[in-house]
């Protein structure tokens, strides 16, 4: 039964990935502690379980989209060379920032950061500005932050990202797309380091690789993987507002309860 679980995770998350260039974390790593918590699994740990996880499952589902986005012309490849260095320091301090607070700080933190996301979700219009290509200074802090608030909360990275390039001047698409790609650098960093945790604590479950269990991961990317590429078709296919907002909606239930709980 809780493969089945696992598998409907990848299923939903690499859709969410492809429509929205969100990584899938969003709603993996909520799902991700609920599972853990039927199984189980301490809170001490279930949470710092789902992130690190979900930024493995990310690795994957990232190479779909960026595969599909590319296809579509819809990533700018000259703006993430200069982002990339900023991106992969920022996801190797967040992720150990993540790795040295408490489960419980962390999943107040993670439904504060969901209720932020779904208020972005509902009242930003990605609208194209007319400001030039930022420059270097600007960009470095920009994937610092990205990076490591990605690192933190196990996500992609796009919904920090696209607001940003289009704020600058790029297109939605483009911008969905470029979003895509930079949740590689942060997973493959930030995996990294929550793989780094030392199994042999007693709290963690078999078949865990320091905070990732393999099994969830797994069974993620086995149907994230396809998932992935069917969500980033239909993006550039279909008009998705109102799929947005009833996500939105989702990940503001979501993140209010873990506030509540916690508090």
């Amino acid at each position: 039964m809780d493969y089945f679980f696992y598998l409907s995770i990848g299923m939903i998350a690499g859709l969410i990935s492809g429509l929205f260039g969100l990584g899938g974390g969003a709603i993996i790593v909520p799902l991700l502690i609920f599972v853990f918590a039927t199984q189980g699994i301490p809170p001490e740990i279930a949470t710092h379980l789902a992130v690190g996880t979900s930024l493995a499952t990310i690795v994957f589902t990232a190479l779909s989209s960026i595969y599909t986005h590319h296809q579509n012309n819809g990533i700018r490849w000259d703006l993430l060379k200069k982002m990339i260095p900023g991106i992969s320091l920022g996801a190797w301090l967040g992720s150990h920032f993540a790795i040295s607070i408490t489960g419980l700080l962390l999943q107040l933190l993670f439904g504060a950061f969901m209720v932020s996301v779904a208020l972005q979700m509902l009242i930003y219009t990605p609208k194209v500005g007319i400001k030039s290509t930022p420059g270097p200074f600007v960009i470095n802090i920009a994937g610092g932050t990205i990076g490591g608030i990605s690192a933190i909360f196990g996500i992609g990275g796009g919904t920090l990202t696209t607001p940003f390039l289009t704020f600058f001047g790029i297109r939605i698409h483009q911008a969905v797309g470029t979003a895509a790609v930079v949740g590689l650098p942060i997973a493959l960093v930030a995996s990294y380091v929550f793989a780094s945790v030392d199994s042999s604590n007693a709290m963690l479950p078999a078949g865990s690789l320091g905070y990732i269990f393999v099994p969830a991961w797994l069974s993620i990317i086995l149907t994230s993987f396809p998932c992935a590429r069917i969500g980033a078709k239909l993006a550039h296919r279909i008009n998705s507002v109102k799929l947005k907002t009833a996500f939105a909606w989702l990940l503001m239930f979501l993140g209010a309860r873990f506030m509540w709980i916690n508090f």
